[in-house]
């Protein structure tokens, strides 16, 4: 099905790996021009080249979304590139586990920078470039942690909670123009980065097999689970759609 994705230009964070990866491919696959960024060069080629080489269209724009100086340039870099920007991917983010107890103010500071920060810097940085068009899109990609209570992830939880209201009142804000806002909250999802979690446990097998089962359709997400959903978001074909908070994550929040 045509999702009306050829030759729109998507910027798409943290594109390296897992998610947002599986993102700059799957809106590639559909016709878009892809800017892939991620915090360094050689971390984005591997992305870049696979689409390029799959006769897709990808260029690298690297560098910390939540800087406003290079979010801007990230902008304008786009522009020169592919001479627009249609849809926005905020999807870069980290975890840094524990409590209040033993968190510090520089891990509320990092997490709130590359979480909520980005998130604001880089969208302010697109909008002017999207009111030259008929309109855009932006998707953030925040989690299920948002919604509900996540043992030892406070700053996590806070951080994409703050993304998810963000989304509601930028919707709001952008609607009149034909700015649309969505966001993702995806669950438990198969990554590098949860790979190496469940690898540095005492008891890998064991800790995988508990992950699963605490989800009701009895599997973890993959990444193309979540790509789909941002396309869904994102298309055309649902321009009814903003400010909506839509959760892929096998029935885990139920």
């Amino acid at each position: 099905m045509d999702c009306g994705f050829q030759n729109k230009v998507v910027i798409v964070t943290g594109a390296s790996a897992g998610i947002g990866e599986a993102i700059a491919h799957a809106f590639a696959e559909e016709g878009a021009k892809v800017i892939c960024n991620s915090r360094s060069y050689s971390s984005i080629l591997n992305t870049v080249d696979a689409i390029n080489k799959n006769g897709g269209t990808a260029a690298p724009v690297c560098g910390d979304v939540s800087d406003p100086e290079t979010a801007n340039k990230i902008a304008a870099e786009t522009i020169a590139i592919y001479g627009r920007i249609d849809i926005l991917v905020n999807n870069a983010g980290i975890v840094i586990p524990g409590t209040i107890y033993t968190l510090t103010l520089e891990d509320f500071e990092q997490s709130f920078n590359t979480n909520v920060r980005s998130v604001f810097t880089l969208s302010k940085a697109v909008i002017p470039y999207m009111r030259k068009n008929p309109g855009g899109v932006i998707v953030n990609i925040a989690s299920i942690a948002a919604l509900k209570g996540t043992r030892n992830r406070l700053l996590y939880s806070a951080s994409k909670g703050a993304v998810v209201s963000m989304t509601r009142s930028m919707a709001l804000d952008l609607a009149p123009e034909n700015i649309r806002v969505n966001c993702i909250c995806p669950g438990m999802t198969y990554s590098p980065s949860l790979a190496k979690r469940i690898a540095d446990t005492p008891d890998p097998k064991s800790t995988e097999a508990a992950f699963i089962a605490a989800v009701p359709v009895g599997r973890l997400g993959q990444p193309e689970d979540i790509a789909s959903s941002v396309l869904f978001a994102a298309s055309d074909r649902n321009s009814f759609m903003t400010g909506s908070v839509i959760t892929v994550d096998g029935g885990k929040s139920l």
